[in-house]
C-alpha cells in the first residue's frame, strides 16, 4: 500500500509576542483558536489526508496577521477568522480557486528572490 503525500499544507503563524513588543502578533486571546477550528474543519470535511495543517512560527507579515499560507503556490492569506477559513477550506482547497480577497497585497507579497540575489542585497 503507498502512503500518498498531501497536495496541501497549509501553514498557519502561531506567533505570539509579548505584550511589550513593538510589532504585532499573529496570536492572541481573539486568536488562539484558529489552529484547531482549521483542523476541525479539514477533519469535518474528511480532507486531513490530503490537507497538512502546520503551525508555524512568525511567517514576517505580523502587520497583517493572522496570517496563513497555503502551498502550493505561496499563497498568504492575511486578517484570518473563522469565516474566512470556512472559504478557503470550501473555495481553495476543495474548489482550486484561491480566495482573491483575503490574499496579502501584491506590495507586500513581491515576487521570490534567488538566495544570490539575497546574497548581493545583503552585500556579500
Amino acid at each position: 500500500m503507498e502512503f500518498p503525500q498531501p497536495a496541501f499544507y497549509i501553514f498557519k503563524c502561531e506567533q505570539q509576542n509579548p505584550p511589550q513588543m513593538p510589532k504585532p502578533s499573529c496570536v492572541n486571546g481573539q486568536t488562539q483558536q484558529l489552529f484547531n477550528y482549521m483542523a476541525g474543519k479539514l477533519m469535518e470535511k474528511g480532507i486531513m489526508q490530503t490537507v497538512t495543517p502546520i503551525r508555524t512560527s512568525c511567517l514576517g507579515r505580523c502587520q497583517m496577521g493572522p496570517v496563513m499560507m497555503v502551498e502550493p503556490g505561496h499563497h498568504m492569506y492575511v486578517g484570518m477568522n473563522e469565516e474566512k477559513i470556512d472559504r478557503v477550506i470550501e473555495e481553495h482547497i476543495l474548489g482550486g480557486k484561491p480566495v482573491e480577497e483575503y490574499l496579502i497585497p501584491k506590495e507586500f507579497w513581491a515576487e521570490p528572490i534567488s538566495p544570490e540575489k539575497a546574497k548581493e542585497l545583503s552585500g556579500m
